[in-house]
């Protein structure tokens, strides 16, 4: 993952229930996926994110999700909040 300072920087939500509901509430500008989380959430999150244009960056694990976003577990999806 190149942008890791910027997850840091920027206004993040992490979390599968924190994600879906900015998706849901129009307030996610970028969402990211682990493409090792459960399948079912990326199912969900797919479908939000497709139904309301919100674009997906898949990450390849969740460890890496976390690190990035500068936690110290893993982290099955995150949403950049719109400025």
């Amino acid at each position: 993952m190149s942008n890791d300072k910027g997850l840091q920087d920027a206004h993040v939500k992490i979390g599968a229930k924190q994600t879906m509901k900015l998706v849901e509430l129009g307030q996610a500008a970028e969402v990211y996926v682990a493409e090792d989380a459960e399948n079912r959430l990326i199912s969900k999150i797919e479908g939000l994110c497709n139904k309301h244009g919100v674009k997906i960056t898949y990450v390849d694990t969740m460890q890496h999700l976390g690190k990035a976003c500068g936690i110290e577990v893993g982290a099955a999806m995150a949403a950049i909040i719109k400025p």
